[in-house]
């Protein structure tokens, strides 16, 4: 899915400390004003940390027939952006509940009321 957006900017959202996935909150906002003008902020919602970048298209990027074919694209295409979507989310949901399991059943303090049997 990532393959198939346009890089307009990027920045890094730092300091943020490690912790298993999905666990780490982090709130991303997207706004597009009037003129094209595009802001995008992050949040760490545990820490507070926070970047932002504003994208202009003052650099030709991309034509307004360029973005008019991307917005039809993305909704010829949205219902296979769903499925692919949900395939992600059950895969990442898979993994974590194999990581939080294979953690447990690796737990010190659990080790003497697990056989292995169980």
């Amino acid at each position: 899915m990532t393959r198939d957006n346009n890089l307009l900017g990027k920045f890094e959202l730092t300091g943020i400390p490690p912790a298993p996935r999905g666990v780490p909150q982090i709130e991303v906002t997207f706004d597009i004003d009037a003129n094209g003008i595009m802001n995008v902020s992050a949040v760490d919602k545990s820490t507070g940390k926070e970047n932002k970048i504003t994208i202009t298209n003052d650099k030709g990027r991309l034509s307004k027939e360029d973005i008019e074919r991307m917005v039809q694209e993305a909704e010829k295409y949205k219902a296979e952006d769903d499925v692919q979507r949900d395939k992600v989310t059950a895969k990442n949901a898979l993994e974590s509940y194999a990581f939080n399991m294979k953690s447990t059943v690796e737990d010190e303090k659990l080790k003497g009321k697990i056989s292995d049997d169980d």
